[in-house]
């Protein structure tokens, strides 16, 4: 693979050419990300420390944080540089592996909300087993075959990538590199290329989002048989689930199942796909989570005591 590839290294035309525009780009996703970093982070340490949330429920929250922070980092650091440059280039390794990290914590997201889907059946329509089935071993095995699971889809995409020639031109009018928008440059017919990324990545997020959609319904549907405050509680966190579902899943079913066809709003959906939806993961679900609001309440009082000991 990648035999008669003139090309090393491509042109990134980001968001806008606009100077004015570029700097109200760097403040504005600097503070995001920062953003980001700052709520995913919280909630990671607030998780690691905290004996009270070590159900699986957040257990695999630190773990959909951990993705966040990851997912994020693969795009907007570089974004946030790249709006203070004159011209912004990647070289091509940096180009594929910045196509890896994005398919692999992405996708990690993805087997990581459908594990939290699986808690939430079993403990709403499972209650009396919900201990066994949701062991600490069989949590730590899902989110290693999780793990292995985002390995081997952005392997994949890896090898579409290579499989496709360059020879110019080299301008990505995008402000990341993906396969989509680099179908746009190669030298070879990219049908096959098109469609191997359609049933690849197109067909795991919308599979995917039906069969999480349909779990939440089955659970929202048993809640019937519950008392007026533990409905509450579940609903609460469901919502919270299904938020987070939908605003995930939407943008990433918009880039991945259609055809390589540029759209106007691509890029704004794909900001939103990569800087908003990380940034507001942690908000979701601080926001509707009285535990895990206690919890951050705890971990902040201890920092101001230690402060005052000091």
């Amino acid at each position: 693979m990648l035999l008669n590839n003139n090309v090393t290294e491509f042109i990134l035309l980001g968001l806008t050419q606009d100077p004015v525009r570029k700097k109200i780009v760097f403040v504005t996703f600097l503070i995001f990300y920062l953003g980001t970093l700052l709520g995913n982070l919280l909630i990671i340490i607030t998780i690691k420390t905290n004996q009270a949330l070590g159900s699986p429920m957040y257990f695999f929250l630190f773990y959909l944080s951990l993705s966040d922070t990851c997912f994020s980092t693969s795009t907007a650091p570089r974004m946030i540089m790249d709006a203070l440059s004159t011209k912004s280039t990647i070289s091509f390794s940096e180009c594929i592996i910045q196509v890896f990290s994005l398919h692999y914590f992405g996708s990690l997201e993805v087997f990581i909300l459908i594990l939290m889907a699986v808690d939430r059946y079993v403990a709403i329509c499972k209650p009396l087993h919900y201990m066994t089935i949701m062991s600490r071993q069989v949590c730590g095995a899902s989110v290693g075959v999780a793990w292995m699971g985002s390995c081997v889809h952005s392997s994949a995409q890896i090898y579409l990538t290579l499989s496709l020639t360059f020879c110019g031109p080299n301008l990505i009018d995008h402000y990341f590199c993906d396969l989509q928008p680099l179908l746009k440059l190669a030298c070879t017919d990219t049908y096959v290329v098109n469609l191997l990324l359609v049933s690849n990545s197109g067909a795991i997020f919308m599979v995917s989002f039906v069969m999480l959609m349909f779990s939440y319904v089955i659970i929202l549907h048993s809640l019937r048989n519950h008392s007026a405050e533990g409905r509450r509680k579940a609903l609460s966190t469901c919502i919270s689930h299904i938020t987070v579902v939908i605003l995930f899943f939407g943008p990433c079913i918009f880039i991945y199942t259609r055809p390589a066809i540029t759209f106007p709003m691509d890029k704004m959906i794909a900001v939103f796909h990569t800087i908003g939806i990380p940034l507001l993961n942690p908000l979701i679900y601080t926001l509707r989570n009285a535990e895990v609001k206690n919890a951050m309440r705890k971990l902040s009082s201890k920092k101001l005591i230690s402060d005052d000991k000091r």
